[in-house]
C-alpha cells in the first residue's frame, strides 16, 4: 500500500538545504554490565534532539523463534544478531535524516561486526565508544540489575574484544566514575571516538 504524500502531513514549501549537514552517529559498546544502556541514555539526553536505539532492545521484538547467543553467537542466533546490527543502522538513519543524533548501545565483539556498523552506517560521523571497566566491576553491575542479569557467561568477551577493536574509537575504564562522569569523558573524547 502506497500512503499519499499528502495523508502524511503538510508539505514544507521552502526548498531543501543546499549541502545538508553529516549525521553524527555514536555507537557504544562493552561486556554486560559495562554500563552500556544508562550510559548512551544519558549521552542522548546531552543533545537537544537525539534517539536511544538499544540493540538487546530490538532483539526482543522477535517474539517467537528468538535464539540468544549462550555463549557462542552462531547459527541462528548469530542472524538474529546481525538482523539487529542492520535494524540499528536503518533506525539511526532514519532518526539521522529527521535532525535527531543516534546513540546505538549493543555487544560489538568482533572486527567484523564493527564492519557491519561502518557499512550500514557509511555518509555519517560515526563515533565508538568501548566501556571496559574491571570485569569484577562489571560482574557487580550485571548482578545489581535483576532485570537483565547475563551472569559471568559473557565476561570472555572482555579479552576478545580487547584483541578485535584495540586501537578503535575511545576507551573508557569506567570502574570508578559514575554514568555522568563517563558521559562527560565521552564528550571530551570525541575525536578519539570517530572512526568514520
Amino acid at each position: 500500500m502506497v500512503i499519499p504524500r499528502s495523508s502524511i502531513g503538510p508539505r514544507d514549501p521552502s526548498p531543501p538545504p543546499a549541502e545538508p549537514a553529516t549525521p553524527e552517529v555514536w555507537l557504544v559498546t562493552g561486556i554486560p554490565g559495562a554500563g552500556k544502556t544508562a550510559v548512551s541514555r544519558a549521552l542522548a539526553e546531552r543533545w537537544p534532539a537525539a534517539a536511544h536505539i538499544e540493540g538487546d532492545e530490538l532483539r526482543r521484538w522477535i517474539v517467537s523463534g528468538v535464539a540468544w547467543p549462550d555463549p557462542e553467537l552462531e547459527g541462528e542466533a548469530a542472524r538474529q544478531y546481525e538482523l539487529a546490527i542492520r535494524n540499528q543502522c536503518l533506525l539511526a538513519r532514519s532518526y539521522a535524516e529527521a535532525g535527531f543524533t543516534p546513540v546505538l548501545d549493543h555487544i560489538v565483539v568482533t572486527a567484523d561486526h564493527l564492519g557491519a556498523y561502518l557499512n550500514y552506517l557509511a555518509g555519517g560521523k560515526i563515533h565508538l565508544v568501548v566501556l571496559a571497566p574491571a570485569i569484577e566491576v562489571a560482574r557487580q553491575r550485571d548482578a545489581d540489575r535483576p532485570d537483565k542479569t547475563a551472569g559471568d557467561r559473557f565476561t570472555h568477551l572482555d579479552g576478545v574484544m580487547r584483541e578485535e577493536l584495540a586501537g578503535r574509537g575511545l576507551w573508557i575504564d569506567s570502574s570508578e566514575l559514575s554514568v555522568e562522569q563517563t558521559v562527560d569523558a565521552i564528550l571530551e573524547g570525541r575525536e578519539q571516538a570517530r572512526i568514520g
